[in-house]
């Protein structure tokens, strides 16, 4: 990595203080979605190792699950094989008041079921036509959806597997499809473009992060979300809470012989200095 690049890096405090005003405006557009009734649905795609899982993370840290939904849909079973390709995905759209951030999405067809041959060609041709179609009727029925594609280096992927790989912590993220994925690299570069083709189009265009440096894609991202979704601050009720606890006087705890407590394992990495 060049001196000019690492100069560019955006210093870890100011990240931190942007990241936490992004968050805060991101429980802003929660409680908007809530009392407005909106449905709001992100599609998160990319390469792997491109960073889509960080930032859904970084978005979601202080959000309500019962809000906003992560949709990261297994393989297929064989009874979804048999429906209409885009029904699994349908049962995971957000009721009013919800969001629905999609860590890969339908768009699974026109990238790693093209590639690696899951899907045949009929199915691929058919899925470029249907997609923008299928997408015009979320549109319709007033569902905000945004696009979002993750870009990054061949040579920046490989250093990330590499780093997944000695990480104990994340070793379970790299499959025998992600080294398959860095074989395929022009595989997946043609694909992505045939996509791209036919389906970024005026009514759902696909917005490309430059995730090269990850703490920049997060904020990039997360401040052009917010950016193309006319959200308000909601007035909350105003909560009181009493000096002290309210005591009456007859209640009488359980001796605490009569639970099971954990063990205070936290006591013995207590320095006795």
């Amino acid at each position: 990595m060049s001196g000019e690049l690492a100069e560019r890096r955006i210093a870890d405090d100011v990240y931190e203080a942007e990241l936490q005003r992004l968050q805060i405006e991101f429980v802003k557009l929660q409680e908007w979605a809530r009392a407005t009734g909106a449905r709001i649905v992100v599609l998160f795609e990319g390469r792997d190792a491109a960073g889509k899982g960080g930032a859904i993370k970084r978005i979601t840290e202080s959000l309500s699950p019962r809000v906003v939904h992560v949709a990261a849909l297994p393989a297929p079973t064989e009874r979804e094989r048999g429906q209409w390709y885009f029904q699994r995905y349908v049962a995971a759209l957000p009721a009013r008041g919800e969001v629905t951030l999609f860590d890969r999405s339908w768009y699974n067809r026109a990238g790693v079921e093209k590639v690696m041959g899951f899907c045949t060609p009929d199915e691929h041709a058919q899925f470029l036509a249907q997609a923008p179609v299928f997408e015009q009727l979320l549109i319709d029925d007033g569902i905000l959806l945004r696009k979002y594609w993750f870009s990054v280096s061949q040579r920046e992927q490989l250093r990330r597997f590499r780093k997944r790989r000695n990480d104990p912590l994340r070793r379970w993220k790299l499959s025998p499809m992600d080294l398959e994925a860095v074989n395929r690299w022009e595989d997946y570069s043609r694909a992505r473009d045939e996509m791209m083709a036919h389906t970024d189009v005026a009514a759902s265009p696909w917005y490309v992060v430059e995730a090269e440096i990850k703490k920049h894609a997060r904020l990039n991202m997360m401040a052009h979300l917010l950016s193309t979704i006319p959200y308000s601050e909601v007035a909350l009720p105003p909560l009181e809470l009493p000096d002290r606890p309210v005591v009456t006087g007859d209640y009488q705890r359980p001796d605490r012989g009569s639970y099971h407590y954990v063990p205070d394992y936290a006591a013995t990495l207590v320095s006795e200095a």
